[in-house]
């Protein structure tokens, strides 16, 4: 009998929506949208594209109907930009017009419904937010106070390598210890913490929580049930799932972090000639009444999150190209021994004298973006882009991938070849000064993260290649590089082991 009536409200509902769409059309005023697939009522394009939005699948899709396409999934626009003319258009010329975010139903459960700054809407809430993180961790200043701490986790992660027989025959997943590596550069900067090993059972708590909470939020598999609200009832058990792990995490950040922190500072007399950790100033907005306690947590989330995962995978995608090609391996090798001398280990202010090693990261970040489609943005009334009319709240995607893999904008950009950032494309920068390279995004959305990300890559990366021979494990030629996308985010879909053979 449930069943019955479930189709015949379906039924029933169908013919509103194609009704009411028959409606405005002999209404409403005619817009001029993007091209794109012709929708069908209530499924839009849902049947035709599927759920994996992939930045592949998308450019495909930007081949076939052009540079500003529109896809109707369900009751929601979703407009991709794959062109750097518009893509500047989206991000600069019109920053203001599609600055906000959009949320899916499961990132309104991790983010509070943009309580933090990642995620939340264009306009006051995001420029607090934006101000009150920036003094505490996206400044040269917050560089040089903690380049030191990422120097002595890296050469951490050498020692610990070098002291694993395995390492150098059979190989290791050296994922798992540049895991550890980078959650203690965020720790650090955050909470003036860091964790002793992978064992740790905080670590270990923390670790698995949070990637609970990335393989539910990057999963395309809940998108029926964002795009079509009338299948959103079958999604009741994932969006449970999702909250309990939201409520799990937020209350380890302020059992074991934030209240920790506030006793510390409680008992010791504040000397405000010392620097402080990032939270005490976060802590500091919230006593001023700035913020609150939930803004402050999903601060913590957003770290988590947007700092530690997405500069390990880039780590991780580094390290796997520069295995599968051992030529450019020891061209940057030879570069390190020529410019610091043997043995003499990669410092940040080194990393600026070594432009290869920068030509490597720059050529890593390219073919293999973490964020090929940028994090959605989403212009709030409607809007004009290229001469077409996009309507409110659509979700905008600008494949940043695809810009930095055209074959008509680049050079043979199949293949990872790092002399490009050296030769034709010298000029080209990861600040977003050319549009057609846009691993950061650019503009007022832009990723902040950028000023710590690209010293903590030079540096791991540097000191790997200097201290180890990185090759695949014995009877491969080269390891697995197969993707794995998400929503809007890219990592490898192996972790394989490497061989890290010490250099005498």
């Amino acid at each position: 009998m449930d069943l019955l009536a479930f189709e015949k409200s379906l039924i029933a509902l169908f013919v509103a929506v194609t009704a009411a769409i028959v409606v405005s059309k002999l209404r409403g005023k005619r817009l001029r949208l993007p091209p794109g697939p012709i929708p069908v009522p209530v499924f839009g394009n849902w049947l035709q594209v599927g759920d994996d939005l992939n930045h592949r699948n998308l450019s495909a899709l930007a081949r076939r109907y052009g540079d500003a396409l529109l896809l109707r999934m369900g009751q929601r626009n979703l407009v991709v930009v794959s062109s750097p003319s518009l893509a500047r258009e989206v991000l600069h010329t019109q920053g203001v017009e599609f600055g906000s975010r959009t949320r899916n139903v499961v990132f309104d459960i991790f983010t509070g419904k943009g309580q933090d700054m990642v995620f939340t809407v264009y306009g006051e809430h995001w420029r607090k937010m934006r101000r009150i993180m920036t003094v505490p961790f996206f400044t040269n200043k917050v560089v040089q106070q903690y380049r030191a701490g990422w120097e002595d986790e890296a050469g951490r992660v050498v020692d610990d390598v070098r002291a694993d027989v395995r390492a150098g025959t059979e190989g290791v997943v050296l994922r798992r210890r540049l895991q550890l590596m980078m959650y203690n550069n965020m720790y650090r900067i955050m909470f003036d913490r860091r964790f002793e090993s992978e064992e740790d059972p905080l670590f270990l708590r923390l670790k698995e929580l949070n990637w609970e909470r990335s393989r539910l939020a990057q999963s395309f598999d809940y998108n029926y049930g964002d795009f079509i609200p009338i299948l959103r009832p079958f999604l009741r058990g994932y969006l449970k799932i999702c909250k309990e792990v939201k409520e799990r995490r937020l209350q380890l950040f302020k059992d074991y972090f934030l209240e920790e922190r506030k006793k510390l500072s409680s008992t010791k007399a504040t000397d405000n000639s010392k620097l402080k950790c990032a939270i005490d100033h976060i802590l500091d907005a919230q006593k001023k009444g700035e913020i609150n306690e939930d803004n402050v947590l999903y601060i913590v989330e957003n770290i988590n999150v947007a700092a530690i995962e997405t500069t390990l995978w880039s780590i991780e995608w580094g390290v796997a190209e520069l295995v599968n090609h051992p030529e450019i391996q020891q061209k940057l090798r030879q570069e390190i021994d020529d410019v610091l001398g043997p043995g003499v280990q990669v410092t940040e202010p080194d990393t600026h004298r070594l432009p290869y090693l920068q030509a490597v990261i720059k050529e890593t970040l390219r073919l293999r973006m973490a964020i090929p489609l940028l994090v959605p943005h989403m212009n709030l009334n409607e809007a004009k882009l290229g001469g077409y009319d996009i309507p409110a709240e659509s979700k905008i995607l600008v494949n940043a991938w695809w810009l930095a893999n055209n074959p008509s904008s680049w050079k043979n950009p199949e293949e990872f070849r790092p002399e490009r950032f050296l030769e034709e494309e010298a000029k080209v920068e990861a600040n977003g000064n050319d549009f057609r390279y846009l691993p950061f995004g650019v503009g007022r959305r832009s990723c902040p993260g950028i000023i710590l990300a690209l010293p903590i890559l030079g540096i791991t990366i540097g000191r790997l290649v200097q201290n180890f021979e990185l090759l695949p494990p014995p009877g491969h030629k080269k390891i697995d590089t197969s993707e794995k996308g998400g929503q809007f985010s890219l990592h490898i879909l192996k972790h394989s082991t490497i061989v890290a053979k010490p250099r005498a």
